[in-house]
């Protein structure tokens, strides 16, 4: 699960602007098990949702390991 988490979030870092619908379709699941790895990046301060649906990443400096 962390392994696609991290992967959700560098997708969101190399396209920019995404919808959670574009996530879903390039990850191969569900809407909602996308929702549930976007709000983990949301508690952790890495990715908001300027308007709904669409999401980006925060200015939050990240090691990428």
């Amino acid at each position: 699960m962390l392994t696609r988490v991290k992967a959700v979030y560098l997708y969101i870092r190399e396209k920019g602007t995404v919808t959670t619908k574009e996530i879903a379709d390039e990850f191969g699941t569900t809407d909602r098990t996308v929702q549930r790895d976007l709000n983990i990046l949301t508690h952790n301060g890495l990715v908001k949702s300027p308007v709904r649906g669409k999401w980006k990443i925060t200015a939050k400096p990240v090691n990428i390991s």
